[in-house]
């Protein structure tokens, strides 16, 4: 909008058309390009923001564990005292036969015989009659003869549990949940009761092999479960894996079995 010079007198007044006409170019005198403001009742409100999806909280779950800590649907482990000194537990699915040793764990499929029962795995082969069996390999035979059975744990017998472990001396319990990475401890007797979360250190599916650790800075623990040949030390009951537990300076060892739903 020009300005009048600063020595400028209005020598009359001016006319009504002539003042409306001001009164509009005052009310223009804006920013170039901006236009009259709205009224704040004009101006819609921001939309709500939707929620990030990548903020959004996703609940850790509990991790899949080695088939051969588990049973693979069979009723019952087997135990066979061998000779030379060296005891096998066994399963028999509806397709092939689990073995655990001292030294590792296998999986035989079935092979053809005259009489009993024949399954083969590489150079690996176990033939059963009745209570007797002969395992033979690189290494060797072993002559076998049937022993304890233990009726595998089902999910009704643990429920929400995926893998059960167990000790003696002093006596002990661990339940790993079946839906996120936590496990339950029964610690000296019953004495003592934690319930810690944790995360997986080392996972070997091939072998067997899984060690967990605590979740906690302030509860340090390690959990290791191998697929290996493992009796109850006080009953002589069979499992397919052996377990330790490291916590407050102690260790405790024993046996375990993964439940499947």
């Amino acid at each position: 909008m020009p300005r009048l010079p600063a020595t400028a007198t209005l020598s009359s007044p001016l006319s009504p058309a002539l003042a409306l006409v001001a009164l509009l170019a005052l009310a223009g005198c804006a920013a170039p390009g901006e236009g009259p403001r709205p009224e704040v009742s004009d101006v819609a409100p921001a939309p709500a923001s939707e929620p990030d999806a990548a903020e959004e909280t996703v609940a850790p779950t509990a991790p899949l564990l080695p088939s051969l800590l588990f049973a693979g649907g069979a009723r019952e482990f087997q135990a066979w005292r061998c000779m030379p000194a060296q005891d096998l537990v066994s399963v028999h699915t509806n397709d092939e036969l689990r073995l655990w040793s001292a030294h590792g764990a296998y999986r035989l499929q079935p092979a053809v015989v005259a009489s009993g029962a024949r399954f083969q795995h590489g150079d690996i082969s176990f033939w059963s009659k009745g209570d007797e069996a002969l395992v033979e390999s690189a290494n060797g035979r072993l002559d076998c003869t049937r022993d304890a059975t233990r009726k595998a744990l089902i999910r009704q017998d643990r429920p929400g549990v995926m893998f059960h472990a167990r000790g003696n001396e002093p006596g002990w319990v661990a339940n790993l949940a079946h839906d996120v990475p936590e496990v339950s401890l029964l610690l000296d007797y019953g004495t003592r009761e934690l319930t810690l979360p944790y995360r997986v250190t080392e996972l070997d599916n091939a072998e067997g092999r899984v060690t967990l650790a605590s979740g906690l800075a302030d509860q340090p623990f390690e959990l290791r479960l191998e697929a290996r040949a493992c009796f109850d030390d006080m009953s002589g009951k069979p499992f397919p894996a052996r377990v330790t537990l490291s916590i407050d300076g102690k260790r405790y060892r024993g046996c375990g079995q993964g439940i499947a739903p």
